[in-house]
């Protein structure tokens, strides 16, 4: 895939995702921060449903979510993306970049709605801040999604099995935060979606505008203003001015 068409592809998902995340941000807002129907469902039957054994695994998916964890992945990202020591150095530090702003948009946008979470009395373990979006559920999407980019930009046609492994420890963080009690169900979607969102914002601006010896795995573009041009023809240097 060239470098245009990688932007695009990456642009229209991230301009998709930020839609639904303004209509989901236009629904809840109507609705003055309370839960929706669906939330509702959620969070009943997760109270019904905790043995210990799932409630233990819970919580150890759901404190991969936070902390450390997620920037070392995103830095492992980068090195899995670059080829030589210079590319692993700048994907690396785009990655933990890329995560990080997502990490304070998203803090921005949890204080504007100052939406409340789920009942206290509810909670299966330790929580903090506004409910919506999740920042654990943005924090592993969006490091999930830095992950799998990097393994299909090494390996296009590999490694599927550990993109889908991946795919679901994104997934099943989110999920924990409504089995736990301390995020309504809308929060996890809204979080996938920003995460989505800014992944595509990313991955945009790194394919149209970074310099290509920065970016493994795009094909050159004629159009692509900041390859290099072509070197001149030697056999026109050669030739010797007419008499």
């Amino acid at each position: 895939m060239n470098r245009r068409d990688a932007a695009d592809l990456a642009g229209t998902i991230g301009l998709g995702a930020y839609i639904a995340f303004g209509i989901l941000i236009w629904v809840v807002i109507g609705q003055d921060g309370a839960p929706l129907r669906m939330d509702d469902g959620f969070l009943t039957w997760s109270l019904a449903h905790r043995p210990d054994v799932a409630m233990a695994l819970a919580r150890g998916v759901t404190d991969t979510g936070s902390g450390a964890v997620p920037y070392v992945l995103a830095a492992l990202a980068g090195v899995v993306a670059g080829r030589t020591v210079r590319q692993r150095m700048w994907a690396a530090a785009l990655s933990v970049a890329c995560l990080g702003c997502g990490q304070a948009m998203r803090y921005g946008v949890m204080e504007l709605l100052q939406r409340p979470r789920p009942p206290h009395a509810d909670w299966a373990t330790s929580a903090g801040g506004w409910a919506f979006p999740s920042g654990h559920t943005t924090t592993a999407a969006l490091t999930a999604g830095l992950l799998i980019v990097a393994l299909s930009l090494r390996a296009p046609r590999g490694a599927t099995s550990l993109r889908a492994v991946i795919g679901c420890w994104g997934v099943l963080v989110g999920l924990s935060r409504i089995y736990l009690g301390v995020h309504w169900f809308s929060d996890v979607i809204g979080g996938w979606l920003f995460a989505t969102g800014w992944l595509g914002v990313c991955l945009y601006a790194m394919a149209r505008w970074l310099p290509a010896s920065r970016v493994h795995g795009t094909t050159r573009t004629p159009e692509d203003p900041t390859e290099d041009h072509a070197p001149q023809d030697p056999g026109r240097r050669g030739r010797s001015r007419p008499a």
